[in-house]
């Protein structure tokens, strides 16, 4: 039984309803859980050559069903063309990924103290309970139950509302390849999200750091294994010798590219020394990222997901200013249909300031001063955050230092903050994550426990 609706609507186009589903309250939660742990039985019991089977036919019908998907994402949640897209061939690779990942080892041989057999082995949990965002609306979901399924788990996901339609779109493809069941939707709010970590055997969660940190107490509280990832407060750390029209094009990719909406984003731009040059290059970059049409080939910057959403970004804007910020470029509403906003640098804010210390999830980022690298690295530590940061530059040393200083989960060099490989552990540090790390085979060792079986030899 259901007690409200959810619904998805599109950012550029808010007249256009994109899904709508009754929100499940707890005991449809339940009855939803129990369903997927019959089917769990079956497929825990199907060999690797099966799981590999069913991912990687997966796979290929999302390849076959590229453009439907790519057309859902750019309407749900107003991911530009070329990120959609892009997205889309990632959830590919990440099922073909993960189908192959049936084959790998799940245990160790270790020497027995007094002869016989020792060794180990790694057992799914039984229910994957996952809480996903709506920015990744095919990645996230993906990226968190193709090693649960592979590892022979069954999921039940509690999706965004603001993705609910494709929630829904990968729930119709993945039904085709499992058991009946397995692989379960639970569309809903804060009520379904709770009753989902109430049933699951283990939690993985994307999202905010106050609801990730309410979901884990939830879960630990239970005694159940829990991951949480929660966002960051991203630097780029800009030294002295980095060429100003390279570095200024990537930072401002990584700021403003779908409109700032990923924690990866780039928020904070630590200028080591004088260095006009790269603040004029950088935001004439930005200027060159206007907000278009998703649509549109070419449109690296959309709508952000709500009215809600655009009024944090002028909000924050307003309150810099207040403090002595200075715009660089942006700052205001676009006069559209939909939640557009215009990429925005602001600059002369202290580090203590909130635009510098807290999380804006939109196209808004910071530039600050620091005299050396020493200061750079004291302002990039100084938030809450542990995500990621980049650093860019041409003097190894220079580089080495800042990368050993660094407090973050993740560290690119002459790179954007955003953007991240499938296959290499992801995570980060402090108030960004709780919990092992995503993605790669760490999910493997995640998704199940391990269990040491000893074999005594036999003395007849």
């Amino acid at each position: 039984m259901s007690t409200s609706h959810v619904t998805s609507i599109s950012p550029q186009a808010p007249s256009d309803v994109v899904a709508e589903a009754g929100a499940l309250d707890p005991r449809a939660v339940a009855a939803l859980a129990a369903r997927a742990r019959e089917a769990q039985l079956q497929w825990r019991a199907t060999g690797a050559a099966g799981r590999c089977s069913s991912l990687a036919g997966a796979a290929r019908e999302l390849r076959d069903r590229r453009q439907q998907a790519t057309e859902l994402v750019i309407r749900e949640v107003g991911k530009p063309r070329g990120e959609a897209a892009g997205e889309v061939d990632r959830g590919i690779a990440i099922l073909e990924y993960y189908a192959q990942a049936a084959f790998a080892s799940r245990g160790d041989l270790l020497p027995p103290s007094i002869g016989g057999l020792l060794y180990t082995e790694r057992r799914p949990h039984g229910l994957a309970g996952l809480i996903t965002p709506w920015n990744f609306p095919i990645a996230i979901p993906l990226w968190k139950s193709a090693p649960a399924l592979v590892c022979g788990n069954a999921v039940l996901l509690k999706p965004s509302p603001d993705a609910l339609g494709t929630a829904l779109f990968l729930q119709e493809l993945l039904a085709r390849h499992l058991p009946d069941g397995l692989f379960a939707v639970a569309p809903g709010e804060a009520q379904t999200g709770e009753a989902v970590v109430a049933e699951a055997d283990i939690v993985s969660f994307t999202g905010s750091v106050g609801v990730g940190a309410s979901v884990t107490a939830q879960a630990t509280g239970r005694g159940v294994p829990v991951q949480a990832e929660m966002g960051g407060q991203n630097a780029a750390i800009v030294l002295p010798d980095a060429d100003p029209a390279r570095s200024a094009a990537i930072i401002a990719g990584a700021a403003m590219g779908y409109a700032g909406q990923k924690c990866t984003a780039t928020r904070r731009v630590i200028v080591v020394g004088e260095n006009d040059a790269f603040v004029d290059a950088l935001v004439q970059r930005t200027e060159a990222l206007a907000p278009g049409d998703p649509y549109a080939d070419g449109v690296a910057v959309g709508p952000v997901i709500s009215e809600a959403a655009r009024a944090r970004v002028l909000e924050a804007v307003a309150r810099a200013q207040q403090a002595g910020g200075r715009t660089l470029t942006g700052g205001a509403a676009l006069d559209r249909d939909g939640w557009f906003v215009a990429p925005t640098l602001v600059d002369r804010v202290d580090p203590s300031d909130p635009i510098m210390q807290e999380e804006t999830f939109g196209p808004l980022a910071a530039v600050c001063r620091a005299g050396d690298l020493d200061e750079a690295v004291q302002i990039a530590n100084g938030v809450r955050f542990g995500l990621v940061t980049s650093i860019h530059g041409r003097d190894l040393d220079q580089i080495l230092r800042a990368v050993a200083a660094v407090d973050t989960g993740m560290i690119k060099v002459n790179g954007p903050t955003a953007g991240v490989d499938f296959y290499a552990p992801f995570g980060g540090e402090k108030a960004s994550s709780f919990g092992p790390r995503e993605q790669g085979m760490a999910a493997l060792d995640f998704y199940t426990s391990t269990h040491t079986v000893s074999l005594a030899p036999h003395a007849g």
